[in-house]
């Protein structure tokens, strides 16, 4: 399934000891309250002030659009914008530019965003690097914090997500390094949450292991193939970690266009993207959508409201079943 401009998608956990928020004008969602976890620091989801929002708004591939694509979003209601300081995907200070503006133009208080942005591997970027790639990783991590502040013009962010561990398989000394300046700038209160996307079952595993700080947010890249991420979504559901999933329509074209998706689409009478996003909400996932259609950007927004019964649910969830048994 293809639709103008790349997509993304992300969803909240749906746990025992959940509160409902409201974000500015969005549809409810529930989030975990501060959690008790011996020998480790879990920050509470709904911080005075600013609640995660329902929704996050990706940035990547959009290049020198970035900045009118961001602000599009924020004035169509995203309250939530993800990016990284990954200048061969992203261009992070396009996001600032377009916060700044929409700020002065009233459109929203930076106290109403949900600023997420990412630390990324030197094997993950260009020549264009954020950081000294002679440093150790801690600097690194550090150099690349203070760049995003710089491209964000902001004082402080709201999640801070390692880009995926440095390996396939474990976790690295890099790995267990970085995350501990990660852990110290959320000490400092430079970022409120710490996050990792990319990851496999064993790596998150072992990183609430190990972790002072635990991950507030994982966001993976969800295949119904793969029963949209199943393991690592039950994973997070246990521990209290809001799973985000992203390229939910673009990694799943042809699920999306099987007979049985489509009629249930056409039954409940909403674009198959809303179907898509309405059933990860739906089963506790916090979607991403990185649409370049203002049109879209609203239809996304609205995919809470509506609800899905327990069988549309169940169909979407083996949809790859379906698909191949035909």
């Amino acid at each position: 399934m293809t639709r103008q401009g790349g997509r993304q998608a992300v969803a909240p956990a749906l746990l025992n000891g959940l509160i409902n928020i409201q974000v500015h004008g969005m549809a409810e969602w529930s989030v975990p309250t501060s959690m008790s976890v011996p020998g480790k620091t879990v920050p509470s989801l709904v911080a005075p002030g600013l609640p995660v929002p329902k929704f996050l708004y990706g940035t990547a591939w959009k290049e020198q659009e970035t900045e009118r694509l961001t602000r599009l979003a924020l004035e169509a209601g995203f309250r939530g914008v993800d990016t990284a300081n990954q200048r061969r995907h992203y261009l992070e200070a396009g996001v600032g530019a377009a916060v700044k503006k929409a700020i002065a133009m009233g459109v929203v208080r930076r106290e109403e965003l949900f600023l997420q942005t990412k630390f990324t591997y030197a094997g993950g970027q260009d020549h264009r690097l954020p950081y000294d790639p002679n440093a150790d990783p801690a600097t690194q991590v550090r150099q690349s914090f203070a760049s995003s502040i710089e491209h964000l013009q902001v004082d402080s962010i709201d999640s801070y997500v390692l880009h995926g561990p440095s390996s396939r398989r474990g976790l690295t000394a890099s790995d267990r390094e970085v995350w501990r300046a990660m852990e110290k700038l959320q000490a400092a209160g430079r970022t409120r949450f710490l996050g990792i996307s990319n990851v496999t079952l064993d790596q998150i595993e072992e990183l609430w292991t190990r972790a002072v700080v635990p991950p507030a947010f994982v966001q993976n890249r969800c295949y119904a193939s793969l029963g949209w991420d199943r393991a690592v979504r039950a994973f997070c559901r246990a521990k209290g970690i809001v799973y985000q999933g992203f390229s939910l329509l673009t990694a799943n074209g042809a699920e999306l266009r099987h007979p049985a998706f489509l009629d249930l689409a056409a039954r409940v009478g909403k674009s198959p993207a809303q179907v898509v996003f309405r059933f990860a909400r739906q089963v506790g996932m916090l979607p991403l959508t990185g649409t370049t259609s203002v049109e879209h950007m609203r239809e996304d927004l609205e995919a809470d409201q509506f609800e899905l019964s327990e069988e549309d649910v169940r169909l979407i969830e083996t949809i790859a079943t379906v698909a191949t048994a035909l």
